[in-house]
Order: structure tokens, then sequence, then C-alpha cells
């Protein structure tokens, strides 16, 4: 039997589109997310220690996303009533780091025959052909995807870095900045490089009216 290829979806690519069963209720995308950024995640399986301490921290973290006009969208290739029974089984019993008597506040897509974990990815046969990768993608308001990270199934994702990245996109989007390694929100931010070699020495004779240059290419701003 020939084995369905993996395919996942690049920078810039529009989303994948798919409709799916969720926890609460069928889901359309990326029309019932047009104008927002989507956090779309997938787990190995429910009723598992990591998949469980992750989707504590992302439920601690639901509210501050919102501020950010972004959404959370889960998913596992586990049936609709797994989901619940798992969710519930978080809310009555589970406790990570002071984190207790959590509501799941976002959908949990059901996934059994992997349509959607295909489409994105998710299932990579070398780590297992019946679990989801730990992936992450940004989709963005125009529903193209922005950034992906993968993890793998014995690992915990950094959450603080999912969303130091959709503040540090955000910001590149709205003022036309780049930010540098190990960038922190409210630090400086980098001016795009100049085109031309004019343009080069002018970046540098006007350097202290608002950024300064290390050189005419490295240059440093307040963060808008």
């Amino acid at each position: 039997m020939e084995e369905t290829a993996t395919t996942i979806p690049l920078i810039g690519d529009s989303a994948p589109s798919f409709k799916a069963q969720t926890t609460e209720g069928m889901v359309s995308f990326p029309e019932d997310y047009k104008g927002k950024w989507v956090i779309l995640f997938s787990h190995p399986a429910d009723f598992t220690p990591v998949c469980t301490t992750e989707f504590m921290t992302f439920a601690s973290m639901a509210e501050e996303l919102r501020a950010l006009d972004a959404e959370l969208l889960g998913l596992s290739i586990d049936s609709n009533f797994s989901h619940i029974a798992w969710v519930r089984a978080i809310k009555e019993r589970a406790e990570f780091r002071g984190m207790k008597n959590l509501d799941i506040p976002f959908p949990i897509i059901a996934d059994i025959k992997m349509d959607v974990a295909r489409k994105y990815g998710m299932v990579q046969p070398n780590a297992s052909t019946t679990q989801a990768v730990r992936a992450v993608y940004f989709i963005d308001p125009q529903g193209r995807v922005r950034a992906l990270i993968y993890y793998p199934l014995s690992n915990g994702r950094n959450f603080q870095e999912i969303k130091r990245l959709l503040i540090a996109m955000q910001l590149s989007d709205k003022h036309g900045v780049a930010t540098p390694a190990d960038w922190q929100p409210g630090e400086e931010v980098i001016v795009p490089p100049p085109s031309t070699a004019s343009k080069a020495g002018q970046r540098l004779e006007e350097a202290g009216d608002g950024y300064r240059c290390v050189d005419w290419y490295l240059c440093f701003k307040p963060a808008p």
C-alpha cells in the first residue's frame, strides 16, 4: 500500500483550509478566524503527561494571547469524546506549577482520520505513525503561514517563546522593523538595511536622529 506523503506548509503559503469537529462544535478554517491571528498546535495524545502540562500552560495564557488578537486551536489524533473527557480531568484533578482547576478555553480538533494533521505535516512517520508531533503554526489575519515550530514527542514547548514571536511578528508588520537575537518586548529593534550605496552613506550620516548605527547595515532604534 502506497504511503501518504507528508507535506509541510511553508512560510508565506496560504494555510490549508479544513472543516473539523472540535470540543466547541464544527470549525471552518480559516473562515471562522478571519481577521485574527491563529496559533494552531498539535499534541501527540490526550491523557499524556507532557501534553497535560502544555494545555494547562496555554489555558493560563489564553487571555494574554486574545489581548494580542490571537486565538488558540489545538489538535490531536483522538476522538472528540476523548478530548472532552481529558479536559474535564484537567479541570478536576490536574495541577502544575501552581495551576489547577483550569478550564480549557479553546477548541481541540478531533482528527482521528489524520486529515488536518497530514495537511500540516504534523504526522511524521519516523517519529510516529499514530501520533502527531508537537507542531506550532502561526497564521496571520490574512490566512498565511507566518512561522512554524516543531518539537519532538518527548519535549514540551517554550510558551514564552511562542508569545514573544507573536509580538515580534506583529511589531514587524505594523512598523516595518526587524528584531534582533533574543529580542524581548520593549527592547531596541533593527532598522531595515539600506538598499543602495548612496543610501548606506546617508544612513550613517544621519545616525543619531532617532536611531544609532554600529555600521551602515546594522542600525537600531527604540521599539515603537
